[in-house]
Formats: C-alpha cells, structure tokens, sequence
C-alpha cells in the first residue's frame, strides 16, 4: 500500500516573466552597473576570426589557382563559391581549436572545493515520457552526492513531467511517493505533472518559474540523462555565489554510459576532442557566451525577467514556439546585461547520447528545425554581436550539409562536362580556343590535403592533449589503444559523415518546404533499432551511393578514387548504420579496450550509484504496470494521485469533451477494471487521470467481471 506524504510541491511564490520583443530593447534602467568590470578577450577573438578569415582567404585564393588554367567558366565560379562557404566553416573550426589546445596546455588545476554556501538553488529535471526508474534514480544520486558534501540544505530537487503516456504519468507518481517516503522528511524532493505541455520543454521551465522560481536564488537545469556530482554542482552555485553579474554558468558535459558502437564512437569524440573544442570557445566568448540547455545553472530572477520567449508569427516549421530555446535564452539574458559563460574544466557534469545513427538522425531533425528557426531571431534588437555569432554557427552546422552536397553535385557536373561534352569552336564570342573547364590537379590535390588537415586539427589536438596527461591517457587503455582508437573514430566517422550529409540535407529541403517536425520523446537506451526499420531509412542512400560510383567509374577512375569515401559510405549504408548501433560491437571493441574513456575505465561513483538505484527501482516494477490497474488496486495511491491534481478548470455550459464523454461511457458500460483497460484508449486514460470524477468511477469497478456478466458475454460471443 502506498502511504501519502505531504504536498508534491512547495507554497507558490511566484515570479513575472514577461513575454520579450524581438523588435523592441530598451535596457532596464534596475540593471545596475556590473560591480566589477570584465575585459572582452579581444585577443582571442581576433585570433580566432582573424586567423579562420585568413585561412579561409588562403584556401580560396588556391581554389580559384585550380579552377583558372584556362577561362573560367560560370560552372566553376559557383564551384569556388560553394568552397568559399565550407572553408570557411572548418577554417574557424580549426582556428578556434588551436586557441583551445594552447590554453589547455596552461590550463591550472581547479581551486577548493567551497564550504559554504548561502543562497537557495533548486535543481530541476523536466521529464517528458522517459523511463520512470532511470531518471528518479538519476535524481536521487545527485541528492545523496549533493548531501555528501556538506551543503545539502541549500538545493531543493523538482521533477516536472509533460509526460502524455498515461501510464507513464502513473509510474513517476509511484516512484515519486516511494523515494521520498524512503527519504523521509527532509527529502526537500517535489514532482509536477503539467495537463498540457504548452511550449514544451521551455514552457515546462518556464511554469516552474513563474509558479515557484521566487523561492529560489539560482536553479540548475537538468535533461532527462543529466547526471552531476554534488561537488560540480556545489562549485557551479558558488561560482554564481561569488560573480553577481553572472545570468548562465555552463558546464561541460561527458558522455557516459554508453555502448552500442555509434553511442561509443561519440562518447570517444566528446571525451577527447570535446575539451579542445569547448575550452577554444569558452576562451574566444569569455562573458558573451552560450547555454545548451542543460547542466547549467540559471540566476532564477534574471532569467525571469529577460528570457520569456515570444511566439514566432506564422506557423512551424519557421513560425510558432521556439524549439532551441536554449540559445535565444542565452542570447535575450545576455542582451539585458548579464554574462553567460562556460568553465569547461569544471568536472562531475554527464549526460549520454542516442544509441544509433537512426535515433541522432531523429533528435538531428528537430535541432535542424530550432536552429532554422533562429534565422527570425538573429536579427532581434539589441543582441549582442557574440550572441548573433551563436545563431550564425548553429545555423550553418545544419546548412553545411546541403553546402557540401552541392559542390559535390556540382564538381561531378563539372568532371561529366569536361568528359562528354563537345566543346563549341564556333560561339558568339571571337576565341582562338573553346571555353573548356580545366583544372590544375597538382594544386587540386594540395588544397585537398590543405582540407583534410584543417578538418582533422581539432581531433589531433585532442589526441595529443591526452597522450601528454597520464590520467587521461592510462584508463584509455595506454597511447598505443588511444592513437589506435582515434583512427577508428576517424574512419569510421568519414564513413558515417556522407549519411549524415544527406539526412541533415534531407532536413533542410523538408523545413525548407514547410514541413514541422513535431516533438518525439528520445530514446535513450541501448536497444538496436529493428533491421527493416534500417533498410527503410537508408535504402535510397545505398542506391544513391551505387549510381554515384558507377558513373564516377564510368567518368573517370581518378574521379572514382576522389569520390570513393563517399560512395563506400553509402553504398555501404544499411551495414554501417546496423553495425553501428549493435551492443555487441561496441562492447568487443571496449574488451579490447578501444575506444576507451576515463570514465569507462573508471567509472564515476555517481554513475555506480545511480546505475544502482536504477535497478532498485526498476525490481518495484513501475514502469511494467498499467497505470489503470494501479490507480484502482491502491486507494492510497488513488488519494495520492487525486491530491496532485491541480483544481479543475470550469467548463462552459455546453461545451462537451469528446474523449472525456467517451471516457465516461465506457467506465459506465464496463463491468470490470478488465473492461476499462481494455476499452479506454490512451487519450480517453490521460482524461480519465486528470479528472477526479471519472477516477472515482473507475474505483468503483469491481476487480473481476461478475458472473451473470462473464456467463451473458459468453453467450452472445
């Protein structure tokens, strides 16, 4: 029997969060000056955008060497415009982590872990149909890592839930009453659950604000695969604690827990050129940075007051709620005078990643469509130029797919021309020659190890960094299973890459068009997707990868020897994708130990105990139950249920629910709990749960059909 604790949520206190204007800034006259002044990294920046812009100068200039042996044509000056965009982007790639390498190499150990504390934080996970055992056990080991330290008196822990799955919905009620009946007292652990999920994860955030968040100085913002040591955490709000400027203090997160193949090549990536790549741009923003969304924590009162988002005119894709919040966020609290910024090298902050390349292809369709969105809103008045940079590069991380796509089309258009096509002696031009395309292959092929170099820098530099540091370089298996795993990842991710080109380039054409994607839950285990589904999603890259390589023969061999790490990777495709998302691979390679991190090797306390508690809770069986049964087999849990429901809304006279009177029908009908799990569909079960009447129906169903029922409904069948 469930027993009933005290209310699932903290008195109100409420905070005003205004809507911002996109086309409208004036800066708040209550924004006092900042207490001590910052100096912009003008040095780095210049380093940085000053050193990409030369390079890409550099690499341009070059391009038009190849292209002008002879008379240029229209076709290739499109070709050196199409590169004059790629460069470009994998030019301040580079240059960004070369300023990243080098303050790494300088970097000091972090300072002592603070003793004291005195503001308030609350930690908060919102939570949208996940598995019920993983992410209150999640929560849970934060709590006891936290408490670990000393300092647990000042953090509160809150689960919000959109979830939309009525069972789902039941299990995390469940779990909820028994950890903080386990707890005790002073568990200081609440849980929400919203009847409607308006603006999604944001308007999930933002109803916590604006209902509770004047209880609370600072909160730190958790995703559903967040985990975080008491001690990262204690730092963050210390930091918070000592910087009164600061809005957003980003923390690096690891991935871990990892094991299908594709989840492990990117755990590898993040952890060894993840630290390059983010100290580079923690180093060149400085105050003027980025919040992704999780693992941060918020000064609650700034962001109230800056970061209400507005509503995009129009309908989705371009149009309607933003879906990556987290960056106009940034960007609107930063506009209002606050810093964001990042301490990459802060540790204790995890989170994992999709198990296959299908499941990143999935989220990837819906951060395309955020990051599209930001074309509306980088224009806004009154942000910061660092802050338009962000939606500038998270633009163009999806655009460059559809980018390198065309140059490819165009330079095979341009190879077939040259091969096939007649020239004309005799145009409207006087000439001595034929307007010819031609090339110059010895530069062609300096550029091209030019492209490569620049392209695979930033993952040298990260290898590197981690053969000079024995604490990174020993639990990775040694420097020879390092180096020997970095050329895995490399191979097997110019493989992967033409895939993804053409799924991050099918995303775009479908925005593009019109076409919203919706909100998926993601699925975070490490379950292999089933192989027709794989066939499904790949089949046309195999066929395009076939005709591509046969034409590319036909061509040309040189041509097909350029183009031959993309025609493998597709005409390979289905294997590559099934492979890669296979736990057996994964966990051969990591018995041989590649592909091998730190925290595989030695896996972080938190994650033992949370992997722990997961089982723990998992035996309890909540997430197996139907939601239906349990409401009816445990009045406490009823009462339980019906005291976390918010009052409910008037309805106008007339106005009918078609699932709530179709709900209703049913429990009318159904002679047994039997009947109503059979009858009621999961939209009629969300109603029923939200409304007290018809769960107090649904109690009064007896256990078993009764026998003049059972021997009626025998007959008729």
């Amino acid at each position: 029997m469930t027993t009933i604790l005290p209310d699932a949520m903290p008195p109100e206190a409420p905070l005003a969060m205004p809507t911002q204007s996109l086309r409208r800034f004036e800066p708040s006259k209550e924004r006092r000056r900042p207490i001590r002044r910052f100096a912009v990294p003008w040095l780095a920046r210049l380093a940085v955008f000053g050193g990409g812009a030369a390079l890409t100068a550099y690499g341009v200039w070059e391009m038009v060497q190849v292209v002008s042996v002879s008379r240029t044509t229209v076709l290739q000056w499109v070709l050196v415009a199409l590169f004059s965009v790629n460069f470009s982007w994998i030019a301040l790639a580079f240059s960004s982590a070369v300023v990243g390498f080098i303050a790494l190499l300088w970097s000091r150990r972090p300072s002592q872990a603070p003793t004291m504390l005195t503001r308030r934080t609350a930690v908060v996970m919102p939570i949208y149909n996940e598995s019920t055992a993983r992410v209150f056990a999640a929560v849970a080991a934060i709590r006891e890592s936290i408490e670990e330290t000393g300092l647990g008196s000042h953090f509160d822990y809150f689960l919000l839930s959109d979830t939309t799955d009525p069972d789902v919905w039941i299990a995390e009620e469940r779990a909820f009453l028994a950890l903080r009946q386990r707890l005790g007292p002073d568990a200081r652990l609440y849980y929400r659950h919203r009847p409607k999920n308006t603006h999604r994860k944001a308007g999930n955030i933002a109803d916590f604000v604006t209902r509770w968040g004047g209880s609370y100085d600072h909160m730190l913002v958790l995703d559903a695969d967040s985990l975080m040591t008491g001690d990262c955490i204690v730092r963050l709000a210390a930091a918070m604690e000592a910087d009164p400027d600061a809005g957003i203090i980003q923390s690096l997160p690891l991935v871990i827990n990892r094991n299908t193949l594709f989840a492990r090549l990117q755990q590898f990536a993040a952890r060894i050129y993840g630290p390059v790549i983010a100290k580079g741009l923690a180093v060149w923003m400085g105050r003027d940075g980025n919040y992704w969304g999780h693992n941060a924590i918020i000064r609650t009162a700034a962001f109230a007051a800056h970061c209400g988002l507005p509503d995009l005119p129009g309908k989705p894709p371009f149009g309607g709620h933003i879906l990556s919040h987290d960056f106009v966020e940034a960007a609107l609290i930063r506009r209002a005078g606050w810093s964001v910024y990042m301490l990459p090298e802060l540790e204790g902050s995890y989170e994992e990643s999709p198990p296959s390349l299908i499941d990143v292809a999935a989220r990837d369709r819906r951060w395309c469509q955020g990051n599209l969105q930001h074309m509306r809103v980088i224009g806004a008045r009154g942000l910061k130029l660092a802050s338009r940079q962000h939606f500038a590069t998270g633009i163009m991380s999806y655009l460059a797919s559809p980018f390198w796509l065309m140059q490819l089309v165009v330079g095979l258009v341009l190879v077939l021309q040259t091969r096939y096509v007649k020239p004309e002696y005799f145009t409207s031009e006087f000439a001595l020659s034929p307007i010819w395309p031609r090339f110059d292959a010895e530069r062609a092929l300096a550029l091209f190890a030019l492209t490569m170099g620049v392209l695979l820098a930033p993952k040298v530099f990260g290898l590197t960094l981690a053969l000079l540091r024995g604490s990174i370089r020993r639990p990775s298996g040694g420097g020879l299973r390092l180096v020997l795993s970095a050329l895995i990842e490399i191979l097997l991710s110019a493989m992967l890459a033409p895939m993804m080109m053409l799924i991050q380039s099918g995303a775009v054409f479908q925005i593009l068009a019109g076409r919203d994607t919706g909100w998926q839950p993601q699925r975070r285990d490490d379950g292999s997707v089933p192989f027709r589904d794989i066939v499904r999603r790949h089949r046309m890259h195999v066929l395009l990868g076939i005709v591509t390589g046969v034409s590319a023969f036909l061509i040309s061999t040189s041509l097909f020897a350029w183009m031959s790490p993309t025609i493998l990777g597709l005409v390979l495709a289905i294997l590559l994708s099934w492979l890669s998302g296979t736990l057996a691979a994964g966990l051969a390679l990591k018995r041989w130990g590649l592909l091998l991190t730190p925290e595989e090797a030695v896996p972080p306390p938190i994650a033992l105990r949370a992997a722990e508690l997961t089982r723990e809770l998992a035996a309890n069986g909540f997430d197996e139950a139907d939601g239906l049964r349990a409401i009816h087999a445990d009045p406490a849990l009823r009462a339980a249920h019906e005291a976390m429901l918010p009052p409910a809304e008037p309805r106008r006279r007339g106005a009918i629910d078609a699932e709530r009177a179709l709900a209703q029908a049913k429990l009318v009908d159904a002679r047994s709990i039997d009947d109503a799990v059979a009858w009621l569909r999961p939209k009629e079960r969300m109603v029923l749960l939200h409304d007290r009447a018809l769960v107090a129906l649904l109690a009064g169903l007896p256990g078993e059909a009764p026998a003049d029922r059972q021997a009626y409904d025998e007959a008729a069948e």
